[in-house]
């Protein structure tokens, strides 16, 4: 093989792992949420609803009276809406030990998703570290 062959390969196998790589990171789990994402959101959706609907509900309201405790000494789920307390805390604290972490990533991306903009600056500047 010449000189110029083996370079030619070279330059062909480069590219082709390249590529490789581009299309593993495309594939890639989320690490972090991403409200703007359509596909992470239906993702973080589907979850949610399988997941966290029955007690926070459907609509991200949370059960009636959630301020309140419950005579048996726990506290109501709280909403996951803007109404709620979710925004309140880090993105790390939220579902942890519950979900995977790409699920947590997903379920974060779906609920920040219906926030209203004010309400998502607000939450970015607690998760910042």
């Amino acid at each position: 093989m010449t000189a110029k062959i083996r370079r030619v390969c070279c330059i062909l196998l480069l590219i082709a792992v390249g590529a490789g790589v581009g299309l593993g990171a495309a594939r890639a789990e989320p690490i972090a949420p991403d409200p703007n994402n359509a596909q992470l959101v239906a993702r973080g959706k589907a979850v949610y609803e399988e997941q966290c609907a029955r007690c926070h509900g459907s609509n991200l309201e949370g059960q009636p009276d959630w301020r309140h405790r419950l005579p048996n000494g726990r506290m109501p789920a709280p909403p996951h809406d803007p109404t709620g307390h979710t925004w309140h805390h880090s993105d790390k604290q939220l579902f942890k030990d519950k979900l995977s972490d790409a699920d947590i990533w997903a379920v974060v991306s779906y609920i920040e998703s219906t926030w209203p903009p004010d309400i998502r600056a607000k939450q970015q500047r607690m998760t910042r570290p």
